[in-house]
């Protein structure tokens, strides 16, 4: 099987593996305690904070973990919000947010604040004058940008909304569960969130950083831990693990993301050659380095993913997040462009490029088999 739905979640490294399980016979006590295993435990748990701050550009005193990259979205959106009810209640997000984020501005908008979203353009990115005119609006409390695009890998204008957001004296969330671990995090970011087994740690390990100055209160029950950000007992191997996985990702980043982005731009230009009625979405060029999507004509796109299961190759249709539900991703639908038929090939680490040419080579056959079955081939 080539598993190519990286942008789900990344094969476990190596080196997260040995740090795990290591890590599971000494960081296993209660770090908040005084006896010896626990303050063995604490000693670790500051290590992997510190080494995870600096790779994100932030303090150690900054860094929280959550039990998710979901969860600290969620945090990271609402704390700051209820943080700043006193600048106001607008909240300003990207029509193609990840769920996590769209679905904190519902719950923020039920709770009688507004929720403004800045639509993008064909290729998935926001558009930057839009997002500055919007967080200049009277009562703009946070504005929310991921750093790239995790349907279709385009990489948003981060840097010149920073700058807006700066002008105007609004914090601006990033999340950058698409990026962390294999290309440079965004400057500007007032809160920032990434989740470790986007790049290669154990799932259940979310990392939620606020900058200095930044006015933030959890609207959860207050708790002693994670600098009173987010409660509950810390998962000390876990976070020993996604630590390790992130520097070793972090080492191999710049030799492997360019082999990636080349066997990515292979697909991108083969794919229309060898499938006829093919759209293939996103930005060519600014994009995430392992991810690329495409939209088949007269192709049910959960059929099409069956198909290549069956031979051997597992990629995803729609959000990964909501592929589930069979309803259309709003990603796709806000850029405009096909919303059925559509597959999304993102690499992991050590893809082969056999197995891409592999994929090449079987895409063809089962499209036409599809049409031909629902008689429009």
């Amino acid at each position: 099987m080539a598993y190519f739905d990286a942008a789900s979640t990344e094969p476990l490294h190596p080196q997260a593996r040995d740090a795990l399980l290591t890590a599971i016979d000494a960081g296993w006590a209660d770090p908040a305690r005084l006896y010896g295993q626990a303050r063995r435990a604490h000693l670790l748990l500051e290590q992997a904070r510190g080494e995870v701050a600096e790779a994100l550009g932030a303090r150690s005193d900054e860094v929280s973990f959550t039990p998710s990259g979901t969860q600290a979205v969620h945090l990271g959106v609402l704390g700051t919000l209820h943080g700043r009810r006193r600048a106001g209640r607008h909240l300003v997000v990207g029509a193609v947010e990840h769920s996590s984020v769209l679905h904190a501005a519902e719950l923020h908008e039920r709770e009688g604040g507004t929720v403004e979203t800045v639509g993008v353009n064909l290729q998935g990115r926001v558009d930057a004058a839009a997002f500055a005119e919007a967080v200049a609006r009277p009562g703009a409390a946070l504005a929310c940008l991921q750093s790239a695009n995790h349907e279709v890998g385009t990489l948003q204008p981060v840097a010149e909304a920073a700058a807006a957001c700066r002008e105007h004296g609004v914090p601006l969330l990033v999340d950058a569960a698409q990026t962390a671990g294999r290309m440079p995090v965004p400057e500007g970011w007032s809160v920032l969130t990434a989740s470790a087994h986007k790049w290669g740690g154990p799932a259940g390990v979310g990392v939620l950083a606020v900058r200095k100055g930044t006015r933030f209160r959890s609207f959860l029950p207050e708790d002693e831990r994670e600098r009173r950000r987010v409660p509950g007992f810390e998962n000390v191997p876990a976070i020993l693990a996604a630590a390790a996985a992130l520097r070793a990702s972090l080492a191999e980043a710049a030799e492997e993301q360019a082999r990636l982005s080349a066997l990515v731009d292979r697909v991108r230009r083969r794919v229309p050659e060898l499938v006829p009625d093919v759209e293939v979405i996103g930005d060519p060029r600014e994009r995430a380095p392992h991810i690329v999507t495409f939209s088949c004509l007269y192709v049910d796109g959960e059929a099409l993913l069956t198909e290549l299961d069956k031979a051997g190759f597992a990629v995803s249709s729609g959000s990964s997040c909501t592929a589930s539900t069979l309803r259309p991703s709003h990603v796709l639908e806000a850029m405009g462009v096909l919303t059925h038929g559509n597959i999304r090939v993102s690499l992991p680490r050590g893809a082969a490029e056999a197995d891409v040419d592999r994929f090449l080579a079987v895409l063809p056959g089962l499209v036409h088999r599809i049409r031909q079955d629902a008689g429009v081939a």
